[in-house]
């Protein structure tokens, strides 16, 4: 069985490619753009877009380094107003240094089980967040009521 050798054959050899067409002056505007052979552009440049988990890699560094509440102040106030109101019939009055200590207490306790549940989560080899790793890290933490 003989090879061929003939030039375009040959193992490295790179086709060549066309030269671009020349740009017409005249008879040019009759034309569409579909057939001009010129994409056309976008009037705005493309959004970018980042490879998946780099947004959230970015979203934990800028809370990790924030030291302001997460919870809105407002909504958080309703819920203990609304607590309270269960606990007793009339209408209890809260400072708002109170109502802040409360809610970074709160948040406090809900970084530490995300963080317990997240551990949890590794421990069973797997990078989501279930719930059944939070029930667990109540669980440990012996938090029965919550």
């Amino acid at each position: 069985m003989r090879f061929d050798t003939s030039a375009s054959r040959r193992k490295g050899k790179t086709p060549q490619r066309r030269p671009p067409p020349a740009l017409e002056t005249s008879g040019s505007k009759h034309r569409s753009p579909k057939r001009s052979g010129e994409p056309k552009r976008p009037a705005f440049p493309k959004k970018r877009r980042f490879r998946p988990g780099t947004k959230a890699l970015m979203a934990i560094r800028k809370y990790q380094k924030s030291t302001d509440l997460l919870l809105r102040k407002r909504p958080f106030s309703r819920l203990v107003r609304e607590v309270c109101q269960i606990f007793s019939r009339e209408s209890l009055r809260w400072q708002v240094h109170a109502l802040l200590a409360l809610q970074e207490a709160a948040e406090a306790f809900l970084v530490m089980l995300f963080s317990d549940a997240n551990l949890c989560a590794i421990h069973a080899k797997r990078v989501t967040l279930f719930p059944r790793d939070i029930q667990l890290a109540r669980r440990i933490r012996g938090v029965e009521n919550l």
